[in-house]
């Protein structure tokens, strides 16, 4: 789909000099593209809060022994 959208010079003159004239659509197109995946990944954590009660975990105690333990419990892991 074609859209017509409106940018102040200092931008398209940013966007130039990054990407080049040919390839503005391009540019503005992956930069929609991530603008939209951050939205919905933020959007996503701000859901799913509260989902991990505050107490009762493994952790709670020591997290740095805790986070040792793993890794050391892991055969995939070297060294």
């Amino acid at each position: 789909m074609r859209m017509h959208i409106e940018l102040d010079d200092e931008i398209v003159r940013r966007i130039d000099e990054i990407a080049g004239k040919r390839r503005r659509s391009q540019f503005v197109r992956d930069a929609i593209v991530e603008a939209l995946d951050h939205r919905t990944r933020a959007e996503l954590v701000k859901r799913a809060r509260g989902a991990i009660s505050d107490r009762g975990h493994d952790w709670d105690a020591d997290a740095a022994a805790w986070v040792r333990a793993q890794r050391r419990g892991d055969a995939r892991r070297v060294g």
